[in-house]
């Protein structure tokens, strides 16, 4: 997120709020400035508003910094007075903070036209205002560029993962003995890729689309796996039997101001890919437009919020880490800082670095590391594909302490 440091004093001087007839281009900006019209109170009468009613351009981040600098209301607090309207200093920080972040965003196209020509970085792609993201807002009516990731558009999902393919991938997900079992369908699949569309489609030939699938679902199948060694058909071939974790150990509520935890809700792994902790699901819920802080359990009884958390984790770069998308699909380029970590080499064990580096990378071979890539090279078997080269991390340091994801099998 970005950092703002326009935030107002806490003694602002006295003005009056009047009616915005500002145009902006960008679409966010007209979310804000439609808000900031709406601020008006008169005759005493109180019209409440939150940091969080100016989402989704006014970041947490900017909320934040506007709180602790001026009497600004915590999320889901009125920004009035008990006497029924709000305090000139409430007004003036919040009016502030608002219009801090709409200048931010009117100068701050990151692609395409307006920013000369650039392209997104791992393959994101450029919305028709200047943005980059990954969801049908960005890559869908009006993208600029690296639609369908980078390289030539290639087919959708579908024609790289037909349903035949899909039931012979997971083979036994529905199998009796699995807790998920009819949970995970192929067309929760292919609707959830739809908000994804450089998922599986990036690269100019058949292998490369087939190898970003194959690797998606090795490391969700181990996340999710009920397999065992003499299992039927191979311990590989029992990934996706769990959509929840076992006996998780706490409720995973690390406090975040920016991602607070709602009342007795838990954040335990669920989904594919077992996305973990408040921290990530709140972000995960604002990219697919669902309240996941508030509503965790969506992830575990809906197959299509529960396949876009996995592919918002694959397809989302964050902190020093790149999206698993862009690293297997080839479009990551290593750092010094990376070469010196000895994730110099872009492969399938960068991936698992970036999902659970901290706990199975950097200390020679671990068996789950070994378990994600046993359920990769099945899924290339059957693609028939080749595996590719460096797919382990036993050499790698981790990219930070922070753990995205807990494992929902041991």
């Amino acid at each position: 997120m970005p950092k703002h440091g326009m935030c107002p004093a806490k003694e602002p001087k006295m003005f009056h709020v009047q009616r915005a007839e500002v145009s902006w281009e960008h679409v966010e900006t007209k979310v804000l400035l439609s808000h900031l019209k709406d601020m008006e109170w008169t005759g005493g009468k109180r019209n409440e508003a939150t940091c969080g009613d100016f989402a989704p351009a006014l970041t947490e981040s900017m909320c934040i910094k506007c709180r602790q600098s001026a009497p600004y209301p915590a999320k889901d607090q009125s920004m009035s007075t008990s006497g029924g309207a709000p305090s000139l200093a409430t007004t003036a920080a919040a009016v502030l903070c608002v219009l801090a972040a709409a200048l931010v965003l009117a100068s701050g196209q990151q692609c395409g036209s307006q920013a000369g020509g650039a392209t997104c970085r791992d393959c994101l792609c450029c919305s028709q205002f200047g943005f980059c993201g990954n969801t049908s807002d960005y890559c869908g009516a009006g993208c600029q560029s690296q639609c369908s990731g980078c390289g030539p558009a290639g087919p959708g999902v579908a024609s790289v993962v037909p349903r035949d393919l899909f039931e012979r991938l997971l083979l036994h997900r529905s199998d009796a003995a699995c807790p998920a079992r009819g949970f995970y369908t192929y067309d929760a699949f292919l609707a959830a890729a739809a908000a994804f569309p450089a998922f599986g489609t990036t690269g100019g030939d058949d292998e490369q689309r087939k190898r970003e699938v194959a690797a998606f679902l090795g490391q969700t199948s181990h996340e999710t796996t009920g397999g065992w060694p003499s299992a039927p058909d191979g311990p590989f071939s029992w990934g996706y039997c769990f959509k929840e974790e076992r006996s998780p150990p706490s409720n995973y509520c690390e406090p975040r101001p920016e991602w607070p935890c709602a009342p007795g809700k838990k954040y335990f792994g669920r989904g594919p890919i077992q996305i973990s902790f408040n921290y990530n699901y709140g972000p995960a819920g604002r990219a697919i437009g669902v309240d996941l802080l508030n509503n965790p359990d969506l992830v575990a009884t809906d197959p299509v919020v529960s396949f876009k958390t996995a592919l918002w984790f694959w397809m989302t770069a964050r902190d020093n880490k790149p999206s698993c998308h862009a690293v297997i699909t080839g479009q990551w380029t290593p750092t010094a800082a990376d070469r010196a970590a000895g994730r110099g080499a872009p492969g399938y064990g960068v991936v698992t670095n970036i999902i659970n580096g901290g706990i199975e990378c950097g200390h020679g071979a671990d068996p789950r590391v070994t378990d994600r890539i046993g359920f990769y090279k099945r899924y290339c078997d059957v693609f028939r594909i080749g595996y590719g080269s460096n797919l382990d991390c036993d050499g790698q340091r981790p990219f930070n302490n922070a753990v995205a994801v807990e494992l929902a099998a041991q």
